[in-house]
Parts: structure tokens; sequence; C-alpha cells
């Protein structure tokens, strides 16, 4: 038997052997936005955006009702001017964004990251009163000026602010909510984030970060899976203080802003934001409560028998199949891979992919203090999107990377649009994403050579699907129990941990075995620190991409040219009008049937498989 020590430098010579099988994984360039954090363009820009706004504010403020009545070509050249500091800002805000999540427990880039904020926050107040005063414009008169040409390019843009007029509040008070987010919520998100990338876990005598630890728990061996969950448990448990202080922290802000700005229910201005109807996100989290029995349980159940047990330990959850390949699927495969699905698609969505590759704007490993998780980030119009991975060589990470390419190439066709509205909202954000997937999937399937390697790869499409729709509702329905519960009062611990419980035993059903520790796992999701509510959009995206799938398989020519389309518009319009020329319409309750019956189906085969 290995000693403790002995298991720790067995362990060291995996981790870098494993390290060495992916081959060279490559770094972000960031120079595309500025060379280093002391590079004399970061200064320079900084006092440009902050002369830039000073000067727009003294131009403007005060005078837009007059200028839309006089000149819709000179609101227009307000717009721009407007959207142009909007940009360069954003390129600031991105760089320092960027820097910072390359290593966040680095007290230069902290330094350089809060540093960034407060004066970007400064300089952004000279401009809070462009749009609040633009939704005072009479609609007629603004609708008049909307017919200059110039102007009406930014119609859809206007209409967005137009639907948050209900909800703002006066010049000054939105002012103090604006300057106070740099102390507030943004202080408590870099707080949560700091506290992640410095927590270690020990398994078997080594130290892992977040990352490494969270990737055992898909290993084959079942030992390690447990080891590691335990670990994950024992830092939970020691930090769980932390953690509740910044949840309760962070749902009471959220509580006074949306009481002094009217929003009626928790997740209102989360819908608002993704120019979602609230009926339409509501028959979504039915549809997919309703589903758990046929999906996430039966599904479980079927994974217990394949593992030889009566039921599924929490951490077995994601195990991979006894008879599954678990090489690490190195750097330059993954790639193929990748590339390879997006082209059989389309030559152009390869090409655009494989710039993310070629030109520097993906950084892969998985490093000490690095964030965690996965993101696409678009930076700015006039510039590109990086994409973060922290990648370890799993079947996942391969579809992490589609995921993330699927944002990328999204973020790049929507870029013409402009600064304001180039964004998409985070329901139709997910479109690409997920149907990157779906292609890499499906190309990946239609290699298999055996019947028992088609069902490792079904059952691991079914478990991908299971974690973007039944947990992300899941997620989503204890997010609604916590913002709820906070308005009665403060939260302990143990009644976070409770209200966690109770959706998991829900959501994945009586074959998962929950062992003790696994009621502090709420703590490290940050989705509910950065962007509460956004974890339904993982499931919107799931379901639309399997109704936009089939579609596609039944579709004749042209429907690549639509879906470009698509994902061309970014936030110029709302999902009705882009999913028409599929014939989808999400707000029709049997859309989300549809989607959910693609994963019904894939359980099935499986099912069959087995008999």
């Amino acid at each position: 038997m290995l000693t403790l020590s002995e298991n720790a430098i067995a362990r060291a010579a995996e981790t870098a052997g494993a390290a060495e099988s992916l081959g060279d994984l490559p770094e972000w360039n960031l120079a595309d936005l500025y060379s280093a954090m002391d590079a004399p363009e970061v200064g320079r820009d900084l006092a440009k955006v902050e002369a830039d706004a000073r000067a727009f504010e003294e131009r403007y403020k005060g005078n837009l009702a007059a200028i839309a009545e006089r000149s819709g070509a000179e609101l227009a050249d307000a717009v721009m001017a407007y959207e142009k500091i909007d940009d360069l800002m954003g390129r600031l805000a991105s760089f320092a964004g960027l820097v910072y999540a390359g290593n966040t427990t680095d007290p230069k880039r902290q330094k350089f990251y809060g540093d960034i904020q407060d004066r970007l926050t400064d300089a952004s107040t000279h401009l809070i009163f462009f749009t609040l005063e633009l939704n005072r414009i009479a609609d007629e008169t603004l609708d008049r000026a909307a017919e200059a040409p110039a102007l009406a390019r930014y119609k859809p843009w206007l209409a967005d602010i137009r639907k948050e007029r209900p909800y703002q509040l006066d010049d000054q008070i939105e002012r103090l909510f604006h300057e106070k987010h740099v102390t507030g919520r943004a202080a408590w998100n870099r707080l949560f984030d700091e506290t992640i990338a410095g927590l270690r876990f020990e398994v078997d005598g080594q130290e892992l970060s977040i990352e490494p630890t969270l990737n055992l728990l898909q290993s084959s061996d079942g030992e390690k899976r447990r080891a590691a969950s335990e670990a994950l448990a024992r830092t939970f448990k020691e930090n769980l203080g932390i953690f509740t202080l910044i949840t309760n922290t962070l749902a009471k802000d959220k509580d006074i802003s949306d009481r002094w700005r009217g929003f009626e229910d928790v997740a209102d201005s989360r819908h608002l934001a993704n120019r979602v109807e609230r009926e339409v996100v509501d028959a979504l989290v039915s549809a997919v409560r309703d589903a758990y029995p046929r999906l996430s349980h039966r599904y479980y159940a079927m994974k217990a028998k394949w593992l030889g047990m009566e039921k599924l330990n929490h951490w077995d959850r994601n195990a991979p199949l006894p008879s599954a390949d678990t090489r690490p699927i190195p750097w330059e495969e993954a790639r193929a891979t990748v590339l390879d699905a997006y082209g059989a698609f389309s030559e152009e969505l390869a090409d655009i992919a494989a710039r993310f590759f070629d030109l520097g704007w993906i950084d892969a490993p998985s490093r000490p203090g690095k964030a965690p998780g996965a993101f696409a980030h678009p930076t700015v119009p006039s510039a590109h999107p990086y994409v973060l991975l922290n990648y370890l060589g799993k079947t996942r990470d391969v579809m992490t990377l589609a995921h993330e390419l699927g944002h990328g190439v999204h973020q790049v066709l929507a870029a013409p649009n402009g600064a304001l509205m180039a964004p998409t909202p985070l329901t139709l954000a997910e479109t690409a994403s997920v149907f990157g997937e779906m292609l890499t999937f499906r190309a990946l399937l239609d290699k298999a050579e055996t019947r028992e390697k088609r069902k490792i790869m079904l059952a691991s499409k079914v478990e991908d699907m299971l974690n973007t729709v039944v947990r992300q509702i899941a997620f989503y329905s204890f997010e609604r129990k916590v913002h709820e519960a906070r308005k009665e009062g403060e939260l302990t611990a143990d009644s976070l941990c409770e209200l966690w419980m109770s959706v998991q035993a829900e959501s994945l059903g009586p074959a998962i075995a929950f062992r003790e520790g696994y009621e502090t796992f709420w703590t490290y999701i940050p989705h509910f620190i950065h962007s509460p509510f956004y974890v339904y959009a993982y499931a919107f995206g799931d379901c639309l991409v399997n109704s936009l799938y089939a579609v596609y398989e039944e579709a004749e020519a042209g429907f690549q040219e639509k879906y470009f389309e698509l994902l061309k518009a970014g936030g110029t319009k709302h999902h009705s009008e882009l999913l028409a020329p599929f014939g989808l319409d999400a707000t029709d309750p049997a859309f989300w049937q549809k989607g959910l019956a693609v994963i019904e189906r894939l359980i099935d085969e499986l099912e069959e498989m087995d008999s």
C-alpha cells in the first residue's frame, strides 16, 4: 500500500503525464486589446474615456428632447457618439476582466482589475443620463425622429431601452445605484471569485485547485471520485460562512433594487434583460419539471444498473461507463474534431471558428488561480471575442470547446451590429453554443463503429443534456427559493443547504444517493453570484436547439443561410421574429415538449439497447 507521501508523488506524476499527453495548450494573446497592464495605451484610453464622457454630458444633457424635435440626424449623431464611448469603455473593461480571469489570485491583477473598474464607473456616471433622458422623449417625437436614415438603424436599440422605461428611477438615484455598484454587488462578486480561486482541496495527499478536483468526479476510478467529492465537501464546509454571507448579501441587494424599480417577481429583471416573457419561462420550467421522471429519474436508474449499483452515489452521477474510452484527448484532436463537425455543416462556420485557434483567441490550460469553468467573452465589436477553457482532455472538455466556439462564432457574426446592438439576449445567446455541441456530437456518433460505442456516446450526450436542462432548471428553482425566502429574513447556512437538497432530490430522483457533504455543493456555482437566474437560458437554448436541429435534419437547402441570419441579428430582433423562419414558436407550450422529446427518445434508444 502507498503511504500518503507516496500517494501524492504518484498523483503528481499522473497529473503531469496527463497534462503532457494533451499536447501544447494555447494561451490567449490579449495584445489585440492592449499589450500589457502597464501599456501607455491603457492610460491614454482611460483619459480619453473620462474626457469624452464629460464632454458628452456637457453637450447633450438636458437637450435630447429639443434635438429629437429638431432633427433625427442630429439625435443619431448623439447615439453614435455614445456608442463610440461605450465601445472604448468595453475594450478597457474586457482587457481588465480577461487579465484578471487568467489569475484571480495575483495581487497585481486584482489591483489592475479593481482600478479599471473604479475609473470606468466614475467615467460612466456622466453617461447615465442619456438612456434615461431618451426614455422621457414622447413616443411620437422619437418615432418621427427615427424616420431619419441614420437613426432608423438604431430602432431596435431604442425599442429595447423603451422596455426599461417603467422601471427606471430618478436620475440621481440611478447615479447612486451605479456608483455604489463597484463597492456593492461588484465587490461581492470579486470576493466570491477570489475565494473560489484560492480554495485548495486535499485529495490523496495532494492539494488541488477547484477545476482539477471537479474533473476527478469524471474519473473511471470510483475511489478517486469519492475522494474528490469528500475533499470538495470538506473545503466547502470550512468556507460555508463566507458563501452564506455572500449569498445573503447579494439576494438582499437584488431585493432592494427590485423593490425600488417595481419588479413584481424575483426573476422579472432577468426576463426583461433576456427580452423574454415570464409566461414563456414559466412554461419551460413547468415542462421540464413535469419531465423529471421521464428523463433524469429514468436515466440515472439505468446508469446505476450499468455500474452494478442499487443507487448511484452523488459522486457517481457523471462517472464514465465501464467500457468508455477514458484516455486524455489531445488538444489537436479536440481541435480537429470540432472544426470538422463545424465544417460539415458550413465551411464559413469552420473558418470563423478556426480563427480562435490560429490567432491566439483561446486560453486552454488549467492553472492555479485561473477562473474556473469556461466562457466566451465577446469583448467589443472593434476587436474580437476570446475563449477561456480549463481543458483537461475529457470528452466533456471537447464538447465544452464546441460550446464556447459556438458562442465565439455567434459573437463574431453579430459584431457588425455595433456595440449597442451586437449583444444577444441570454436566451438566444445559447443557441449557437448548443448547436455547435450538437453538430460535434452527431459527427462523433456517426463514427461509432460498434453498438457499445454508440451506447457510450448516447449516454454521454444524454448526461450533457440532463446537465443542461434538468440541472439548470433545478438551479433556477433553487434560486427562486433562496430569493423568495430572503425576503423574510437572513438565511442560515443550514437553510440554504436544505433548499439545495430539496431541488436536487426532486430533479435527480430516487436513483441518486446523496451522501454527507453534498448539501454544500451550491456554494461553488458562479451563476448564482454573477448572473441571478441566468441558468434557465441553458435549458431554453437546449430545448430550442433540439427543435432547431430537427428542422435542420428535415430541411431542404437554405437552412444554413437562415441560421446565419439568426446569428447575425445579434440583439436586433425578438426571439419570436428570429424563430419564425424555422416554423418555431417559443410561446407555444408544445414547443418545449418537442425539445424534451428529443432527450426522451435518446433515453428510449438506450433502454432498447439493454433489452
